[in-house]
């Protein structure tokens, strides 16, 4: 492990972490979006942040990676100084104090596949989520992602016996580099926008899943990541391909203890589903409320194939996050369930989905929830683009907003963009206060309010709960009424 400082422009290295200065990142992001800085300028303003060519060399020289793995990272930070910064970064990012960022934390513990050989302080941070029992129960594999780097990879013998891969993307390089570098960051590619380009630089850490013709995946998979320290950022990288005719579920869970200052979390999900085969990924997001998390999210569905999205985004303070799938096949299709909470003054959910329709006969929905009180900001910034021959295609959004008291804000930004004439896409979307005649004959029935309340909003995410296993919609749940006890409502 090692740390940085930034003296004069130049980085210093010792044998702890690496760190830089996200503040002037984010600052010079923004500058830069109001075109108040030129490219050289942010280039100098990035380097003295401690973001430099050198920084991206010892990273992959610590993590002993192959030369084309390097020539992405410093391509990936080309790129981050000359894409434009997207319009949906909110200048309020800027007064953010992540100043001397870990953009680089290697925990102290050797990988493994036993969790009795993790020390007992690392431990505790899955023990208390019910990480190990719900491995032993309900999972066909896990890895386990602490701060930079993965502790824990295990996957159930009747897998690995069918030929199903799962591992930590830096193994996976190594032992299959052929199959890795043929995906890693082409249906995501760095070029996308401005923190796609930082997490192809920075990425540490994830899951690889390689699934074989024809294995169908009975249990779900998991990926678990758990920020460990304040002012911390974590750039997982998570890569599943389901080769034809398979099928598999994974899980993606998101944890972070609540501490003082706050962490960055820039992580990237790429899957792609071949002929006849699907995918359902499934995330459980509930960062503590310091965590600005940014999520890339893209999949590619061949012909006749299947992406399912679901998503529960509950935790963090600021949180953009749209699910992506290119329907490239014919007769292709992909649904995403989003769910975000903003629950407090100053909390900032920007959500939504994108289907690209490319092929005819393919088919999309989206369904967007949004629950906000406290003065929380909900938005939903969606997509559906229908390309010229995409013929005979078909989408649907539906996007609600519930609002809970009167501080609370959400917008919705749709954009469909429709090029095939023989094509059927459908949007609705509506925005509903909590209605007081549904308390009342709750109310009238014996339910006291807090408890009516809690049942107006898991009833209002129903569709959403329905699809997630029951051992996490549960945990859903839990979740979702803790954060309503701010209101007094409590299950």
């Amino acid at each position: 492990m090692f740390f940085n400082t930034v003296k004069d422009g130049n980085v210093e290295m010792t044998e702890e972490k690496l760190s830089l200065d996200m503040n002037e990142i984010l600052n010079a992001s923004i500058e830069a979006k109001y075109e108040k800085l030129n490219q050289s300028e942010f280039h100098r303003r990035i380097v003295e942040s401690g973001l430099s060519r050198g920084t991206i060399e010892e990273i992959s020289k610590i993590k002993k990676e192959p030369e084309w793995m390097l020539r992405l990272r410093l391509k990936s930070l080309e790129l981050f100084e000359k894409l434009p910064t997207p319009n949906w970064l909110p200048d309020i990012l800027g007064t953010l104090n992540v100043s001397n960022l870990e953009l680089y934390i290697k925990p102290d513990v050797e990988q493994t596949n036993s969790w009795d050989q993790i020390p007992k302080e690392i431990r505790e941070y899955y023990d208390v989520l019910g990480i190990p029992e719900s491995e032993k129960k309900y999972l066909g594999g896990l890895v386990a992602v602490f701060e930079s780097e993965p502790i824990y990879s295990n996957v159930k013998e009747e897998l690995t016996k069918k030929g199903v891969i799962m591992m930590p993307p830096e193994e996976a390089m190594r032992r299959y580099p052929d199959v890795f570098k043929e995906y890693f960051t082409k249906i995501f590619p760095v070029s996308d926008h401005k923190f796609a380009a930082l997490h192809g630089a920075l990425w540490s850490g994830g899951v690889f899943v390689y699934v074989p013709k024809n294995v169908k995946i009975t249990t779900p998979v998991e990926g678990f990541f758990i920020i460990g320290s304040e002012m911390e950022g974590q750039f997982e990288h998570t890569l599943v391909v389901a080769d034809e005719g398979s099928y598999i579920h994974f899980i993606e869970g998101c944890s972070a203890p609540q501490l003082k200052k706050y962490s960055f979390h820039d992580g990237m999900v790429e899957l792609y589903a071949k002929k006849n085969a699907r995918i359902k990924f499934t995330t459980i997001q509930n960062w503590s409320k310091n965590v600005i998390n940014f999520n890339n999210k893209r999949a590619w569905a061949d012909e006749n194939a299947t992406i399912e999205w679901v998503e529960g985004s509950l935790g963090s303070r600021y949180s953009f996050v749209y699910p992506s799938t290119i329907l490239r096949g014919q007769n292709a299709s992909s649904t995403s369930l989003v769910v975000t909470l903003a629950s407090g003054e100053g909390e900032w959910k920007d959500s939504g989905s994108k289907m690209i329709h490319a092929a005819p006969y393919t088919k999309s929905k989206i369904v967007n929830k949004n629950i906000g009180f406290g003065g929380g900001v909900n938005i939903y910034r969606g997509l559906v683009k229908v390309n010229k021959g995409a013929k005979g295609s078909k989408a649907f959004v539906k996007c609600d907003s519930l609002m809970l008291d009167e501080k609370t804000k959400a917008y919705t930004f749709p954009h469909n963009q429709v090029l095939e004439d023989d094509a059927d896409v459908a949007h609705e979307a509506h925005t509903f206060r909590m209605s007081e005649d549904q308390l009342f004959y709750l109310m009238n029935r014996g339910i006291d309010e807090k408890e009516a309340t809690s049942m107006l909003v898991l009833g209002f995410i129903d569709e959403i709960m329905k699809e997630l296993p029951f051992e996490y919609a549960t945990m859903l749940n839990k979740v979702i009424k803790l954060e309503l006890d701010k209101l007094g409502a409590v299950a």
